[in-house]
């Protein structure tokens, strides 16, 4: 019996799972995706060409608002569960929806998943969103350029635009404008681009490992939210962050690269109380006594900070750690408060969909979370940005918004690098790894 297959995702473990697992695979019929957290994502269709040839109409996206009723008109007999950065209870309670539909609820694993690549292969993920992973893959590529090795990027996917579009190469800021990059694509690879490094990213992990594989030394997965890597990693590194502690344990799937973590990476530890520090290393050593537990500071320092000085301030913060990442506010706001800047409430002059963010996420504190996902919705961003009374704006985003927006007010960045607290025992790791060590220059 063929059985019906019904994927739930967020454009982006969902199309990784269905392309390793179900495509070409006669014993499923993957009738639909559910779609949330992102916009824009619903309501289209994942196209025939990256399907395979048992979908010659392609497999329809839909809001996951809808998944009872497809479960029933669809006579779906599998749930497949495959998103990330969401609690354990979200997870058993859409669990519990669908086998109240008669259906069978799944989450795909490893062995399932991950690809094995060619290459040493590194993976930095986290528990939670907003942990800090950008900062720590940086460390990553410059202890492997120390080593003689060439790293090349893989993120974890943000197919916002045209899913039929399977390989994406970064290289330049103007690979971010001819892919059409988001807020949330500029986020995550201009800190690389800016460093040199090629990333890649897209909708095929397959393919884009074929590709990265040609051109460096070392595959550096680089991962979203808090989920698994697509890739069989030689070592993988969790970030935890201990201003939410308890998290490690209460995420999905966080708590899995807690107990896959060859180094569990406490970053933040220059912000958070020693107490709370100590707390999540506690608990991140229960969960996994073999891991290596490694400190680092992260510095989140302003640009211009002579604009933002005892001024009456707005804050930009990365969209996803203050949305469900479940973060009320950011680095842009420590940095803003660290030169006794003051925050300027902009809730009131938010429009569209950034006025229906705050409604969404009521954790949301006084700032405005950097959501681009759309050409509409970065004129409502710019428009919610300019209509707040302020003398400066501060960017927590990682992202130059100022190259896909008008700012009127003068505009601070917060730059952000992290450093190991008492050693470098995360390099000694990474060096001592037997296949990074193989394929080390000699000096």
């Amino acid at each position: 019996m063929v059985r019906k297959a019904l994927i739930m995702g967020a454009a982006g473990r969902d199309f990784h799972d269905f392309l390793v697992y179900f495509k070409d695979n006669e014993d499923f019929q993957v009738v639909a995706f559910t779609a949330t957290q992102i916009p824009y994502i619903s309501n289209r269709t994942f196209p025939a060409s990256v399907a395979g040839r048992l979908y010659p109409e392609g497999i329809p996206i839909y809001p996951e608002e809808k998944l009872g009723e497809l479960i029933q008109s669809h006579d779906v007999t599998d749930v497949y569960f495959a998103y990330s950065d969401v609690s354990g209870g979200y997870v058993m309670r859409l669990a519990s929806l669908a086998q109240s539909k008669g259906a069978s609820f799944h989450l795909l694993g490893p062995r399932d998943t991950m690809l094995r690549s060619s290459k040493p292969v590194v993976a930095v993920v986290a528990d939670r969103t907003g942990a800090g992973k950008s900062t720590i893959s940086r460390m990553v590529v410059d202890i492997l350029l120390k080593m003689g090795l060439k790293p090349v990027v893989v993120r974890h996917p943000m197919p916002y635009g045209d899913l039929s579009v399977t390989v994406q190469r970064f290289q330049t800021h103007d690979d971010l404008d001819r892919y059409h990059a988001t807020i949330e694509e500029r986020e995550e690879y201009e800190g690389h681009i800016d460093k040199g490094i090629v990333v890649y990213a897209g909708v095929d992990y397959g393919a884009i490992l074929e590709q990265a594989e040609k051109e460096g030394d070392v595959v550096i997965w680089d991962g979203g939210n808090n989920d698994f890597s697509f890739y069989l990693p030689d070592l993988t590194i969790t970030v935890v962050d201990p201003m939410r502690p308890g998290d490690e344990s209460r995420y999905y799937p966080g708590e899995t690269n807690v107990r896959l973590a060859d180094a569990i990476v406490v970053n933040k530890v220059n912000v958070a109380s020693r107490k709370t520090v100590e707390e999540v290393v506690r608990a991140c050593r229960a969960l996994n006594p073999d891991a290596l537990v490694v400190k680092t500071n992260s510095a989140a320092t302003l640009d211009k900070p002579e604009l933002v000085r005892r001024k009456r301030v707005l804050v930009v913060e990365d969209g996803p750690s203050v949305t469900h990442g479940g973060l009320s506010e950011g680095a842009g706001a420590d940095a803003a408060r660290s030169v006794k800047a003051m925050l300027v409430d902009p809730r009131s002059k938010a429009v569209g969909s950034i006025r229906k963010a705050y409604q969404r996420f009521p954790k949301l504190g006084k700032v405005i979370p950097a959501l681009g996902y759309s050409d509409a919705q970065l004129k409502e961003l710019e428009r919610s940005i300019n209509g707040v009374a302020c003398d400066a704006v501060v960017l927590g985003t990682p992202s130059d918004l100022t190259r896909m927006i008008h700012i009127v007010k003068p505009v601070a960045r917060v730059q952000f690098e992290a450093s190991e607290v008492g050693g470098h025992k995360l390099e000694s790791l990474i060096r001592s790894n037997s296949r990074l060590k193989a394929s080390a220059k000699p000096a």
